[in-house]
């Protein structure tokens, strides 16, 4: 999924970027469900910005070689929130708009650092991570399991419905699996990407 940044940068200038939205993403998650009242990711562990807590092993690895990865879920007991369907749609949406929200700082941090201290390495490491936020939260807007669109979808439909997506849920990796591989993924989040991305530096530039 990142290959079109990994064939342009280094790993040096993607890594920072990778971390960063992957620790923000599942942190948000947990923080927005302690908030509402499931303690489960501090229990584990989870609500904490060391990325250590939040990579997976493999799937880190996955992401470097194949450009598809992925980070730990963090645990999230929806029964714990007074209103399950509001709680689990906040939390489940709170992942891609913390990666939004950290994209267009980070554009901030990009504009002042270009306009005063102009390096260009720092500029690379910038804009990637720009980039890598933007991804990731698009990507996890698809309405497809195990993404967090997936579940926002579930919760907007009937109980008999969301029952059905649950056990659909199970063969869902395949379908994404396959999705990825046929490049139709590709094909529809890159364009939404380099859309949101060049709004967010265009509108940066008139605020710097």
């Amino acid at each position: 999924m990142l290959d079109r940044i990994m064939n342009i940068n280094r790993i040096i200038y993607i890594l920072p970027g990778i971390l960063l939205a992957l620790t923000v993403h599942e942190y948000s998650h947990g923080l927005s469900a302690y908030y509402l009242g499931d303690h489960t990711a501090k229990k584990y562990g989870r609500l904490s910005l060391n990325p250590i807590k939040h990579i997976d092993p493999f799937g880190f690895f996955m992401l470097f070689i194949f450009g598809f990865g992925w980070a730990k879920p963090v645990p999230v007991n929806p029964n714990n929130f007074k209103r399950r369907k509001l709680g689990y749609f906040i939390v489940s949406i709170s992942g891609p708009l913390s990666n939004f929200i950290l994209a267009i700082v980070l554009t901030i941090i990009l504009g002042v650092q270009t306009n005063f201290l102009v390096n260009p390495y720092l500029n690379q490491i910038l804009l990637s991570a720009v980039y890598i936020n933007v991804i990731l939260g698009v990507f996890n807007l698809f309405p497809i399991p195990p993404l967090d669109g997936s579940k926002i979808l579930m919760l907007l439909l009937p109980s008999k419905m969301e029952n059905l997506f649950y056990k659909l849920e199970r063969y869902s990796f395949i379908f994404l699996i396959l999705l990825l591989y046929l490049g139709v993924i590709e094909k529809v989040l890159f364009p939404i990407v380099d859309f949101l991305v060049y709004s967010i530096l265009n509108l940066t530039v008139l605020f710097i």
